[in-house]
């Protein structure tokens, strides 16, 4: 009769503990003992903080020069970033034997989300790409028709997908084939539902994704740095290094650092002014109100020594403290869903890419939920709703064949003589 050792993990036949390839799991045993030790009274917590800080100082510099390049450089990073978080969760429900079993099946579920891809970038950058070619006809015609049938493309690609799938099924690997489809369907909702909204704030203005983005790390570094030092009060039993005292010390933090970064980005025309086209020149553009400063005078309380007497607001500042309130209190529980997925899954993080914070998706997972509602707010609070000139030049761009806008131009212009005469 075999026994099992410490009564922890079940011995084999082979003896040796069975692990899935490339599996960052960890056992029950180790999971329990981290799961009630604060990072405060973590005997290792200076040796990981090192880690994290080196880590975190490259990640923060990439950062600044990627947001430097401008929007395509931005977006390109959000690519990456895409595909390492798919790479991590295609891996997380991955069985070596059985994929040894299905050759090809890895590669199908890269082209569904390639296939995602094309057609999620393709809508969001659509009209972009026509403005960035409007001057040559060739070059219009041809971008035209990739326009109209991108639909259709798509479709056609995924039904490819689909029909690969039906085919390579296998017996008795149904029930794995069959999840294995469902998990990519799923990864493609969790990496493209929101990073999408990502890239369509870029366009909208760089600092649509730098405010939402910078609030997130600052609330990640203040809630480490207050744990670090202060933590004693659990907050949640997700993530038992957590503490009340970092939430707080983070949410006071973050609120504070929104109005005052708001007041440095606003200032920057290249930061504000959205980009109507694919090309990679800094922007310059007449400032939208919310980038306009406005003098307030000091209240007459204030002693004399103090150095002046008003002081000059932005409005979109007070934008930023609702930014700012929501990457505090609502923001981090993304991180908090992470964590309980990990323990659902009995892992210790998505990956090891990045020494110190574990793979891309650990630290994306709060970036994705502030993404979403810095665009529901910007579309909400801050984008005119009625019809503009731009817009309507916009659809007609989008829309109308060359020879139509010719036709379109014609008939507007003679209807303009016609008014003009009868008027006269």
């Amino acid at each position: 009769m075999i026994k099992e050792s410490d009564g922890s993990v079940p011995v084999t036949h082979t003896g040796r503990v069975r692990r899935r390839r490339g599996s960052n799991e960890v056992p029950a045993d180790v999971d329990q003992s981290n799961g009630t030790k604060l990072l405060a009274n973590d005997q290792n917590k200076y040796k990981s903080m090192l880690v994290r800080a080196y880590s975190t100082i490259w990640m923060i510099g990439g950062f600044i020069f990627v947001v430097y390049m401008g929007h395509l450089y931005i977006w390109a990073m959000i690519v990456i970033i895409q595909i390492f978080m798919a790479k991590e969760l295609f891996n997380l429900l991955r069985k070596a034997h059985e994929d040894k079993q299905l050759p090809g099946f890895r590669l199908l579920n890269w082209h569904i989300f390639f296939t995602a891809m094309l057609f999620v970038y393709g809508r969001i950058l659509s009209q972009r790409l026509v403005n960035t070619v409007t001057t040559d006809k060739f070059w219009y015609k041809l971008v035209g028709n990739l326009i109209k049938y991108h639909m259709v493309t798509c479709y056609f690609l995924y039904l490819t997908a689909f029909v690969w799938f039906i085919l390579s099924l296998k017996k008795k690997m149904y029930k794995y084939q069959f999840g294995q489809y469902a998990w990519t369907h799923m990864i493609l909702i969790v990496v493209f539902t929101q990073s999408s909204f990502t890239v369509a704030n870029i366009f909208e203005g760089i600092f649509w994704f730098l405010l939402p983005a910078s609030l997130i790390v600052i609330n990640d570094i203040a809630a480490y740095i207050f744990g670090f030092f202060f933590g004693k009060t659990p907050l949640i039993k997700l993530s038992p290094k957590k503490t009340w005292e970092g939430f707080i010390g983070a949410s006071v933090t973050t609120i504070i650092s929104a109005f005052v970064l708001a007041n440095f980005f606003g200032r920057f025309q290249w930061l504000t002014c959205p980009r109507k086209d694919l090309s990679t020149g800094w922007l310059q553009c007449d400032p939208d109100p919310l980038f306009k400063p406005e003098t307030f005078a000091l209240p007459g309380w204030l002693p004399d020594w103090f150095p002046w007497t008003e002081i000059q607001i932005l409005p979109v500042q007070w934008h930023a403290l609702g930014l700012g309130l929501f990457a505090s209190i609502i923001a981090p529980f993304g991180g908090f869903f992470a964590s309980g997925f990990k323990r659902a899954f009995n892992i210790k993080d998505f990956g090891d890419s990045i020494p110190g914070h574990g793979g891309m998706t650990d630290r994306m997972d709060c970036q994705m939920v502030m993404a979403v509602f810095a665009y529901i707010y910007h579309q909400s609070f801050i984008v005119a709703q009625s019809v503009s000139l731009g817009m309507i030049l916009d659809q007609i761009v989008m829309n109308l064949s060359y020879e139509e806008q010719i036709e379109l131009y014609a008939k507007l212009g003679q209807y303009i003589k016609d008014r003009e005469f009868g008027e006269s």
